[in-house]
């Protein structure tokens, strides 16, 4: 866990305000009332409309660390956002040595293969997933920001989620047109997830992405985007 240094949290503060997000992470202007420009609220489906539609750009100078160096201290509680998250998704959690790190907890339905996994740190198969990739966000639009916006891309709740690690792994950087969860329960609230955090950032989307999005959203019309700091759960996993 790092805390930010004082010149880079006000740079921080600024990136917040510009993208519409708070320090806690939720948006303003969100909700069914909010603007057109807010981060959440809304059907799904009429906003992928919304989104710039653009060839995907060379990967040329990515790197994990252009996007802050690990997990940080975003939202002055005293965590990095991994614990953040880990808190947040996980059931029956355990601390180790303060308010912190997790030591253990229970993932009681994985939202991209429905699985109930443990969480043990160290030897865990839990991983926290960008639900737009930071590769795919360097490739639409990320390339061009400054550092202090990449960060809180990159801390943002909105764009995380607890998930089993060797579905992170297959998925790597895929966008809607690539890759989608095994768990399709869950994709019509993985998908909004994904608009809402591109609508949020102004990332564009390739036009085989936005008609991916539109073919898996055209399957659940009243699904609405996510608000700026909700969780994006899975449902419970379907009986068979």
């Amino acid at each position: 866990m790092r805390r930010l240094p004082a010149p880079a949290a006000l740079l921080l503060a600024a990136a917040l305000a510009l993208t519409g997000c708070t320090r806690d992470g939720s948006g303003a202007g969100s909700g069914a009332g909010g603007s057109g420009n807010g981060p959440g609220g809304g059907p799904a489906a009429g906003a992928v409309d919304a989104l710039a539609v653009k060839g995907r750009a060379p990967k040329t100078g990515y790197g994990r660390e252009e996007f802050g160096r690990g997990w940080l201290d975003t939202d002055g509680n005293g965590c990095a956002t991994r614990e953040d998250i880990l808190r947040r998704d996980l059931t029956d959690t355990r601390l180790k040595g303060g308010r912190c790190k997790v030591a253990s907890g229970v993932l009681a339905s994985d939202p991209y293969t429905g699985r109930r996994l443990e969480f043990r740190r160290g030897r865990s198969a839990v991983d926290i997933d960008h639900v737009v990739a930071l590769s795919d966000a360097w490739q639409k639009g990320a390339k061009g920001w400054d550092r202090s916006k990449r960060v809180a891309f990159a801390n943002d709740p909105l764009n995380l989620l607890a998930v089993e690690a060797s579905a992170n792994r297959r998925k790597s950087d895929g966008d809607a047109a690539t890759w989608l969860p095994a768990n399709r329960s869950y994709r019509c609230t993985y998908v909004a997830a994904q608009v809402a955090v591109k609508r949020k950032y102004g990332l564009w989307v390739t036009a085989g992405e936005r008609d991916a999005m539109k073919r898996v959203l055209s399957r659940c019309p009243g699904q609405n985007l996510p608000q700026g700091g909700t969780p994006t759960r899975a449902p419970a996993r379907l009986s068979r």
